[in-house]
Formats: C-alpha cells, sequence, structure tokens
C-alpha cells in the first residue's frame, strides 16, 4: 500500500494560543500596567507598619488597663438547663434575668422549648430569684427536670492555662514547619503577623469589653491556620521570584511584583469568607455571634498582614541583615 498523505483543510486551523501571560511571567513594568489601582506596595512599608501600631497600641493599653471581659468560662459561674411546657423566647428570658438585676449568656434550643442560662455565680436568695422570675415572666417549667451545674474559678483557670498553651503549640508547630520548608525568616514573619492579627481581636475585645468564651479560643485558632495559610502563599511566591532574580534586579520590586500577583487571591478569598461571617454574624443565634465576630475582626486582621505586613518583615530583614544598601540590586539569601 502506497503511503497516503495527509492532506491539511485550509479551512480548518488550531487555534490561536493564549496572548495572556502566564501571571508568574510578567515583568515588574507588565505588572504595573496590569493593575488599574497599582502603587508600590513594599516603598510604603512604613505607612503599613505605623497603621498596625495605631491598631495595636489602644489595645495593648486596654489590656493592661482593662483587661478582658471573661465569660463563665473562664472566671467560673452558675448554669442552669431549664425545659418549659411551651415554646418560649429569648426576649422572655432576658427580660426575667433583668427583672432581678442580673445578666448573663441564653441560648434557646432549636424547638423553643429548652433555654440554658450562664451568669455569674449565684448565691441561693439569687437563685430562687431567678427562677421566680423566670416562672413568672415566662411561664411554668420542669423544677424536678431542673438541670443546674457550678463552674468553678479552678475549673476557669484551667481552661485559661489550656487556651494558652494550644495558641503557643500551635506557633512553635508553624514556627518549624515553615522553617523547615521555606526560611527562618519567613517563618518568623509569619508569626509576627500572627500574633499582629492575634493581638488585633484582643484589643477591640478588651477596648468594647466584648465576653469571651470558650467559642473565641476556637475562632483565634481557626485565625492561625487561615492567616498563615494566606501569609505562606505570598511567601511561597517571593521565594519562587526571587529565585528568578538577576544580579541587578531591584529585591524591592521582586516583593512587590509578589505581593501583587496574590493579592487578587488573597482579596477574593478574605472577601468570601468575610460574607459567610457577617451572616452568621447577623442572622446566627447568640451562641455563636462571639465566635462569629472574633473571627471577622481576625479574617480582616490576617488579610491586611498577609499582604502588608508579612512580606514587608522580610523585606526589612534583607534591608538591615542582608547586607543590602541600595535599590537596584538583589540581596543575598
Amino acid at each position: 500500500m502506497k503511503d497516503k498523505k495527509l492532506r491539511v483543510n485550509p479551512n480548518e486551523h488550531t487555534p490561536p494560543k493564549s496572548t495572556i501571560p502566564a501571571e508568574g511571567g510578567l515583568t515588574y513594568e507588565e505588572i504595573k500596567k496590569q493593575y488599574r489601582f497599582y502603587f508600590n506596595v513594599v516603598k510604603k512599608r512604613y505607612i503599613w507598619f505605623a497603621i498596625s501600631l495605631l491598631i495595636l497600641i489602644p489595645g495593648i493599653i486596654s489590656l493592661a488597663f482593662k483587661g478582658l471581659n471573661l465569660g463563665i468560662d473562664y472566671k467560673g459561674g452558675s448554669m442552669f438547663n431549664i425545659r418549659f411546657e411551651q415554646q418560649v423566647t429569648l426576649t422572655q428570658i432576658t427580660n426575667a434575668l433583668d427583672s432581678v438585676g442580673l445578666s448573663g449568656q441564653v441560648q434557646l434550643s432549636s424547638n423553643g422549648d429548652e433555654v440554658l442560662i450562664r451568669t455569674d455565680v449565684l448565691e441561693d436568695e439569687q437563685r430562687d430569684a431567678l427562677l421566680g422570675a423566670i416562672e413568672k415572666e415566662v411561664g411554668s417549667f420542669d423544677r424536678a427536670n431542673l438541670e443546674e451545674s457550678l463552674v468553678g474559678p479552678a475549673i476557669g483557670a484551667e481552661l485559661k492555662s489550656n487556651a494558652i498553651k494550644a495558641v503557643a503549640v500551635a506557633s512553635i508547630l508553624i514556627l518549624l514547619y515553615i522553617t523547615i520548608r521555606f526560611k527562618f525568616i519567613y517563618a518568623f514573619s509569619g508569626i509576627i503577623t500572627l500574633f499582629h492579627d492575634v493581638f488585633v481581636i484582643l484589643g477591640l475585645f478588651s477596648i468594647f469589653q466584648w465576653e469571651i468564651d470558650a467559642n473565641f479560643i476556637a475562632a483565634v485558632l481557626t485565625i492561625f491556620g487561615y492567616s498563615i495559610n494566606d501569609t505562606v502563599v505570598i511567601l511561597d511566591r517571593i521565594r519562587e521570584n526571587e529565585k528568578k532574580m538577576k544580579k541587578r534586579d531591584s529585591y524591592e520590586d521582586m516583593v512587590d511584583k509578589s505581593i501583587w500577583q496574590t493579592m487578587g487571591r488573597s482579596i477574593k478569598t478574605g472577601g468570601t469568607v468575610i460574607i459567610a461571617l457577617l451572616a452568621i454574624l447577623i442572622l446566627g443565634g447568640d451562641s455563636t455571634k462571639i465566635f462569629a465576630l472574633a473571627m471577622l475582626i481576625g479574617v480582616l486582621a490576617g488579610t491586611y498582614s498577609s499582604i502588608f505586613v508579612a512580606s514587608q518583615l522580610v523585606v526589612e530583614y534583607k534591608i538591615r541583615f542582608g547586607g543590602r544598601t541600595g535599590d537596584k540590586k538583589t540581596l543575598e539569601s
């Protein structure tokens, strides 16, 4: 058999290759032209540091003088689990507490006939007055199945100790992992930004005296994971671009390019999480509001610190300790 020549239909053609260059392959000048609202993030780093200090310093002062408004989980208190014969509302329970001069946390079950009340430690007279007010203002309940418990100060102190240990262990493990995976300066800047985010949360909770419960620690540890993930994405891009640098390239321009290459992802990720947290904060019950509020503050602080703080700390280290003196030469790793 004779070999048949492959005929090409002139009307058919292969689709043209995309004219959009890969983001990692763009030059710094192309990056600047690509973004309409471009500005040099790195050269304004002292502005970002100043903004962080303006937020952190009032919070630290408030922590020193006012402290945190610890909830029953940490300072101890009384808990009542009450089952009603009918559906009740949070407003009814809150009014009953107000009528005897008490305040506390109230959680309502999904079917509306069971309530969990947490207050400060009550004397017998205060306890009887509260139960009487609830029966009067809300309605009759099953006293035989009334569940009462007392969280003592010792238990609260143990919870505080465990919370501090959890944060410390998480910080050490993150520091070790990023040091092994990247460089120590990357790990150090990542940990600094994590504590930046945590102190923003603690400072605002101290200033406004929002009550802290067990869910607060869960939110803080969640922010640890969320924020370091966002930071690692930017630092990893810096590491990739640093390998491609030429001797006369500017380290600051390379970092600025890396930030802009990842900024869109960071903002979009943070924005979607913020929308979900706002929904929980507005539509969720009282039991989830502290968690949602702490998470909302943490995500905002984490997005800001990942973009405007973490990479700037790396640049500062390179300038001060990496042997760099100018803007147009690369830094030694």
